[in-house]
């Protein structure tokens, strides 16, 4: 028993051993590395990044994930990030055909990193705990795959509803393990309770023995049960020096729809920016919703000039190239 115990100690040594290794490689130029409250690049300063997220990869806004919409996101809207919104639940998405989503996502992922902008991988679900070998096996894969490509986020539960913080820490510190056995650097963000917006409780029980891993914050800013009071409950987590990653945000009400408010809007702006938070607007599809940024019919292969854009499009058009 005694050499048994020994052994063990000898094994969690080298393991921790290699770990800390690979940690001290994590010196990419490019590299995002969470300290305290902030997301800092590899000179240890405030990063701030600013982009689109791609709707569900099914469905009405499957059809721009191509790579002359990442070109054209780069080029016109100045976009420095791209989230790529893969499904989890719904017909043909990833429970459904798993390859297909996995050879979509990838190939717009590989495409937007060659173009040096960095790309969250986001497993859109709402029930992930429901899938946890799935996403388990998912993201290993993924971390393989990108290990060392330092422009790369994982974002390993989308949204989750009523189910509890535990559930949610229990669920992500499995899919952080997976992920970490191939990709020791990357960051990885965690959602949290009733839709990402249940961040201050976090605070009380955070994820630890990890590097890197950042939580994620939605709200629709036009909403009325999305103004000041949700906003501090944000402000309370990040003066507790939670780090926060807006990986969803728009313009109108909570189902995407809704009333686009500009001045409660530039209001959230404001507050994302004194934050110094990084964030990815929702969403890019041609559906007649008030956070579409595409009119009904606009190309598929980006090239929109200002009549094919929405007003949120036009909003976060100008948004992006007056702030990136």
């Amino acid at each position: 028993m005694m050499v048994k115990n020994i052994l063990l100690t000898v094994y969690y040594v080298l393991c921790i051993s290699l770990f800390a290794g690979a940690q001290e490689n994590c010196n990419s130029t490019s590299q995002l590395m969470v300290k305290g409250r902030h997301i800092l690049n590899a000179k240890d300063e405030p990063v701030q990044l600013r982009g689109l997220s791609f709707s569900w990869s099914v469905w009405q806004g499957k059809k721009y994930y191509n790579k002359n919409v990442v070109d054209w996101l780069k080029r016109d809207f100045n976009a420095t990030l791209v989230r790529l919104s893969m499904a989890v639940q719904p017909k043909g998405g990833y429970l459904d055909k798993p390859n297909e989503q996995k050879a979509l996502i990838t190939e717009i992922a590989d495409y937007a990193i060659s173009k040096d902008l960095y790309v969250i991988i986001d497993w859109h679900d709402h029930h992930a705990e429901q899938h946890l070998e799935q996403a388990k096996a998912f993201f290993n894969e993924m971390a393989q795959r990108y290990a060392g490509e330092p422009s790369v986020i994982y974002e390993i539960w989308n949204e989750p509803e009523k189910q509890s913080w535990l559930t949610v820490k229990n669920y992500a510190t499995e899919v952080i393990a997976s992920i970490r056995e191939h990709d020791p650097c990357n960051l990885i963000v965690v959602g949290s309770p009733h839709w990402d917006q249940d961040v201050d409780m976090v605070t009380e029980n955070p994820i630890t023995g990890f590097n890197n891993i950042a939580y994620s914050f939605h709200f629709y800013a036009s909403d009325n049960y999305h103004q000041d009071e949700l906003r501090n409950r944000a402000q309370k987590a990040i003066d507790k020096g939670l780090p926060l990653f807006v990986t969803e945000w728009g313009v109108g009400e909570a189902d995407g729809d809704g009333k686009f408010d500009l001045r409660k809007t530039e209001e959230w702006v404001s507050w994302m920016e004194k934050n110094k938070l990084s964030w990815a607007n929702w969403n890019i599809t041609d559906k007649k919703e008030t956070t579409a940024i595409l009119k009904p019919g606009a190309s598929i292969h980006g090239g929109w000039l200002e009549k094919h854009l929405t007003p949120a499009g036009r909003y976060i058009r100008e948004l992006l190239r007056g702030l990136n």
